[in-house]
Formats: C-alpha cells, structure tokens, sequence
C-alpha cells in the first residue's frame, strides 16, 4: 500500500550527512561531516568553554563559504580577473522572525554590470537556495 510516507521516503535523495557529538564539557561539541570536524561550543559568558564557533557562527559560515564558492566558479569560469570575494554575515533578530544581512566585498577589475549579475548569482548558492525554501524538518530519537 502507497502512502504519503513511503512516497516522500521514495522521493529523498542525500545531499549531505553530518554528525554531532557532545559529552559532559559545556557545550563543546564535535560536529562531522565525511573526513572533517569542527568544534562548535557556545561562548563562556552562555556557560560554554568558547573552544569553537556557536551554531549561529556555523550556520553564516555555511552561507558564507557556499556563497564564496558559487561566486568564485562563476568568476572563473567567466575569466574575470578577481583576486578576493569576501563575505561578511550577520544574523538579526526581527519581529516577525530572523534576518541575515550578507555584504560582498571583491578585490579585482570589476564593472558595475559584473558586480549586479554577481549578487543574482550570489543567490543562486545552495546554501543560500536551501535557507530560503521550503525547509522540511523531521526530529526522531532512536
């Protein structure tokens, strides 16, 4: 029998698998991915030991190396001369729920129409593209 259930357990495919792992240290925490970890940790003055960056700082470095890359394929690929693209992020708390300002600095021989076809492509990231969907999360404990 075809359910709901099993069409969307049919329709997932993985994109990405990650890890987190914590013991009794406030809140020190190791996340995984693949080869990789990262320490992430909430700052002293939250209870924490600051031995890494917060779930906030992770989530904008996430946005921030995503967008990076995507601008620096495309520059690439494109042959323009860029010599840096950084990414600054910041979360804000609104009213009616969260805002993430993102500001794109380049260091190279720019035009102004490279620099607006540069901010389309910016939000073509997957990152970006994924926080700004529909966003479907199921929590189970095993």
């Amino acid at each position: 029998m075809f359910t709901a259930a099993n069409i969307m357990e049919e329709q997932k495919k993985s994109v990405a698998q990650g890890k987190a792992s914590i013991t009794r240290a406030h809140y020190q925490t190791i996340a995984t991915s693949g080869n990789h970890a990262v320490v992430a940790d909430e700052p002293s003055d939250l209870g924490g030991t600051d031995t890494g960056m917060t779930p906030f700082g992770l989530l904008l470095a996430s946005l921030g190396s995503c967008t990076a890359i995507t601008l620096r394929m495309y520059i690439d690929r494109k042959m323009w001369i860029v010599d840096e693209i950084n990414v600054d992020l910041e979360i804000f708390a609104m009213p009616d729920g969260n805002l993430i300002e993102t500001r794109i600095h380049f260091k190279g021989e720019l035009i102004d129409e490279q620099v607006e076809r540069l901010l389309d492509i910016a939000k073509k990231c997957p990152v970006h593209k994924l926080l700004t969907g529909n966003i479907m999360i199921e929590t189970k404990i095993i």
